[in-house]
């Protein structure tokens, strides 16, 4: 399998919470085949796995696609898309992720016939949570069951018809030419960053504190964005340290978002299996009065320590499981780490700087301004705060779906500038037909050919919906203002909701998370 991105918000998977490798299970008696989720299974054993000795799901070495079994353990570290993107789809049906992620899934899949087990998949193969956190998913989530099966063989889909165009060689040149404008934008953006940070603490007269907020959240936004669209590219060389620009913004940790973000959100949206739309899953908890602030307290304390106790836990995990199941080699894996750390450790060394130097009210006031700015964007272009089971899914065409589960945003109104504003969602709809692009300058030179081909397909192009006009209150209705889960569940008026015992543990206990790293997205 090769993730095609060059010519291939949160807690979220972590890259070492893998089970470690299990001798291969037998064969069931009567084995559940793909797709057959209504199957009669003994309930007692998940769906029928049958059980590993340490009580658990019992895997082995296996990857699922089209509904048969392989093991690409020898292709991890030959990936020409990073051995990050094989290593962490063990024990999942990566149908999807080829389908969508390759220009030519076809010829993926006569490459897949070597590394063969000559066998349909079995329910045993796919780890139930996608050797993910329980909690990121609805209780009861069972991926072999849960996961969407998408066709990409029909070459006169929406799909293969933009990918047809794509190869023009005119628009193929100028994709190029996008992707480097990008990078050369977000280098500018990387150097203003330091001299912004530079003249606050050093002449603070000429960076006031209403411009140094102001420019703190543009720019880390902005990078943040940059960030977003190196998850999408091949995990090889340099962009290993790159992806970590991702976490510029407070939000996530990319070093476990990747594979949340690139891996389960993009190619299943809005299904069970994205937990993207899980983002403000425990924030609900808190009673609404509270949850500003103790949601800021909780990622002020992942800055500060939660973020690292939760990369060394991934480092311990991935002791265990070992480095070549997971990268390859370590020289693999060992760029991820220290990029990893060096992100965290500048984030929280600014922070001491500033107060060192004086001016740490200065460093909170962007902190906390970013933080929700962004917190918000993660989420603006999907309707997350609609149920999935109210969604309308047409699962013969992914790429259909993906244009009418996504919105494009709009900040200031200029598709450019507000590529870097939006953290890369201005040309979102593009993104997500087209997730192995490698910059937002690209999807918005693709859009002309995704909305001229969308409308033969009866896809009706939207204009792009106001970040600050339109789905911010909307957002700030649903997340800030309304009532607390415990509360809507028990009918709990408002000195409850906010001072009853239980909530004022829930409070205490999401605060102390925030410091030891739970809740990480």
């Amino acid at each position: 399998m090769s993730i095609d991105h060059s010519p291939a918000d949160e807690a979220v998977p972590a890259p070492g919470e893998v089970l470690p490798p299990q001798p291969d299970p037998a064969t069931p008696s009567d084995p559940v085949a793909v797709g057959d989720g209504d199957a009669e299974v003994p309930a007692e054993h998940d769906l029928g796995r049958m059980p590993g000795p340490d009580g658990g799901p019992r895997l082995s070495n296996v990857w699922v696609y089209n509904g048969k079994a392989y093991d690409l353990s020898d292709w991890i570290s030959k990936h020409p898309g990073g051995e990050f993107f094989i290593g962490r789809t063990k024990n999942r049906d990566i149908t999807s992720i080829i389908g969508s992620y390759h220009r030519d899934p076809e010829k993926i899949e006569r490459m897949l016939e070597r590394y063969s087990l000559g066998r349909d998949a079995v329910v045993e193969d796919v780890h139930p949570k996608n050797n993910a956190p329980d909690f990121l998913f609805t209780e009861g989530f069972d991926s072999w069951r849960d996961t969407p099966h998408y066709d990409f063989t029909d070459r006169n889909d929406l799909l293969h018809q933009i990918k047809g165009r794509l190869k023009e060689p005119a628009l193929a040149a100028r994709l190029k030419r996008m992707d480097r404008l990008f990078d050369v934008v977000a280098a500018l953006l990387l150097v203003a960053y330091f001299a912004v940070e530079g003249l606050r603490l050093f002449e603070r007269s000429w960076m006031p504190l209403w411009a140094f907020v102001i420019l703190m959240v543009v720019l880390r936004s902005s990078l943040a964005g940059f960030g977003h669209y190196a998850i999408h590219r091949a995990q090889k060389g340099a962009n290993k340290y790159f992806v970590n620009a991702f976490d510029f913004n407070y939000v996530a940790l990319s070093f476990v978002t990747a594979d949340g973000h690139a891996l389960l959100h993009h190619p299943h949206t809005q299904s069970e299996v994205d937990i993207k739309k899980n983002v403000f899953t425990f924030m609900m908890d808190l009673p609404r009065g509270f949850r500003v602030p103790v949601h800021t307290l909780h990622k002020f304390g992942h800055t500060v320590t939660g973020m690292f106790v939760r990369m060394l836990e991934i480092c311990k995990l991935t002791r265990k499981v070992g480095m070549a199941d997971m990268y390859g080699s370590w020289r693999g894996g060992l760029p991820h780490f220290i990029g990893a750390f060096g992100t965290r450790f500048l984030l929280l060394g600014e922070m001491v700087l500033f107060l060192v130097m004086g001016d740490f009210w200065a460093w909170a006031l962007q902190f906390v301004v970013t933080l929700w700015v962004s917190t918000f964007l993660v989420v603006a272009s999907h309707d997350f705060e609609v149920e999935t089971e109210e969604i309308e899914v047409n699962t013969d065409d992914w790429a259909v779906n993906q244009l009418e589960q996504a919105y494009d945003l709009k900040v200031v109104g200029n598709r450019y500038v507000d590529c870097f504003l939006s953290a890369g969602l201005s040309s979102h709809r593009a993104h997500h037909v087209l997730p192995f692009q490698r910059s937002g300058f690209a999807n918005i030179a693709s859009e002309d050919v995704i909305r001229e081909e969308a409308a033969k397909f009866g896809v009706e192009w939207l204009p792009a919906k106001s970040f600050f006009a339109d789905r911010l209150p909307k957002q700030v209705a649903t997340y800030l203002l309304a009532p607390s889960r415990p509360a809507q569940e028990q009918g709990l008026g408002f000195w409850r909701e906010h001072f009853s015992p239980s909530a004022l543990r829930t409070c205490a206990d999401y605060t102390v998370k925030g410091f030891t790293g739970i809740g990480t997205v």
